[in-house]
């Protein structure tokens, strides 16, 4: 696989039968890693059929630090993290790589349902008000309109943060910045990377002229407790502690992200616009 200009990290566990769906197509012009987390099923056995690189781990690590071992792997320029229950398209990469090119940062293709609906996967500053919304909780499921976020073939929209299953980046931009946070197992990793894009000059981007579908089944949509609402329920506490803000509105969002509070919402220029250039790679943060 040397020699191709992307990487490709999807992280797996017990995800044969997607990978089955979902990965089939022979032309991967890619390099495509695969990290797996202790899985119980032959998720490596197909992974490695279908031409991936599979890295096992002897315990299931969580979704950051697995993708965070895939990145260390990896020789591509560029880097997208692909969940197994993404299918994507080879013709979508030239265009990731150009808006790259043009304004570095974090983007993400627009992803569509199973039914060819678009799933709103760029979304607005992640208040807690918001995510109860999100849920369909009334009366704060109004803020739906400005919290999800989908974008059109021939627009970019710049976004607070980008759904963790289909996320692209330069790979020296990702490393620069920190890689995943490793304090979260699963759940609002993806919350936190957009944030930190924004506050190290990296703006944050779902792009409609890549379309590719999400066949995604979210494990806590049930009102069933389980496994999967215990481990998103710790994520949030992680992640409120970090970012209070969103939880009692002080410190003021729009003043401790001054630069997302000024662009989320807006169109992506097509050239650079003044100001906005990023470098091939921004200072190092940390990942606390």
């Amino acid at each position: 696989m040397a020699g191709h200009q992307w990487s490709v990290v999807t992280v797996t566990y017990n995800s044969a039968d997607t990978l089955r769906q979902c990965w089939r197509d022979a032309d991967k012009p890619y390099e495509w890693i695969v990290v797996d987390n202790c899985s119980a099923d032959d998720s490596v056995a197909v992974a490695e059929e279908l031409g991936a690189r599979v890295i096992r781990l002897p315990e299931n690590v969580g979704f950051s630090r697995a993708n965070n071992v895939g990145v260390r792997e990896a020789a591509g320029q560029y880097i997208l993290f692909a969940n197994p229950d993404l299918e994507i398209g080879p013709d979508g990469f030239d265009v990731l790589r150009r808006h790259l090119d043009a304004h570095g940062g974090l983007v993400a293709p627009q992803l569509l349902s199973t039914e060819g609906v678009p799933q709103p996967n760029g979304r607005g500053f992640p208040y807690a008000t918001a995510k109860l919304g999100n849920r369909k909780i009334w009366p704060l499921s109004r803020l739906h309109a400005t919290y999800r976020v989908v974008a059109n073939a021939g627009e970019a929209v710049y976004v607070a943060w980008v759904m963790g299953a289909a996320v692209a980046a330069r790979t020296a931009d990702f490393i620069a910045m920190g890689e995943w946070n490793e304090r979260f197992f699963l759940y609002y990793e993806d919350h936190e990377l957009g944030l930190r894009a924004w506050r190290h000059g990296l703006p944050v981007a779902l792009l409609g002229d890549v379309r590719w579908t999400h066949h995604w089944a979210r494990a806590t949509n049930s009102f069933q407790w389980s496994r999967a609402h215990t481990l998103e329920l710790q994520s949030a506490k992680t992640f409120f502690g970090m970012f209070p803000e969103f939880l009692v509105g002080l410190p003021l969002a729009a003043r401790r992200h001054r630069r997302a509070a000024r662009l989320i919402g807006s169109p992506v220029a097509t050239d650079h616009g003044a100001g906005e250039p990023v470098p091939m790679s921004a200072p190092r943060a940390t990942s606390s």
